[in-house]
């Protein structure tokens, strides 16, 4: 029976007869390539989503609450159908949030735009 190799570097292994690796870079370096030729899995693709989601509310929320367009997001690749919580206020409006950035869908004037707003002690 001959050598087994090393699935990443194709050197002869010694030692176990079950060794599949070398040493562990070998190993990290095998499967890190294994992973990049798969289709990304559900979990990345929501966390991906959310970080990008709470990036872009960051990024127009500076004072804690801000008015904007929501062509303007969606263009930055914002999607309004993944954030992690709501919360409802008293007059019956539902914020949706990415963390601690929140958003409401408001039209005015037939004009589409989302109400950000920035998570407060008092809303626990």
């Amino acid at each position: 029976m001959g050598l087994k190799k090393c699935l990443a570097c194709d050197s002869d292994l010694q030692g176990r007869s079950d060794k599949l690796f070398c040493d562990a870079h070998c190993k990290s370096s095998y499967h890190y390539k294994k992973s990049l030729e798969e289709t990304p899995k559900f979990f990345n693709r929501v966390d991906n989503q959310l970080k990008k989601n709470r990036r872009i509310l960051k990024a127009f929320n500076k004072a804690g609450k801000a008015t904007v367009r929501t062509n303007k997001l969606i263009e930055l690749g914002f999607d309004p159908n993944f954030f992690t919580h709501y919360w409802k206020n008293k007059k019956g409006d539902v914020y949706l949030f990415v963390y601690e950035f929140g958003f409401l869908r408001r039209e005015e004037h037939s004009v589409k735009k989302y109400i950000l707003i920035q998570w407060q002690n008092f809303m626990d």
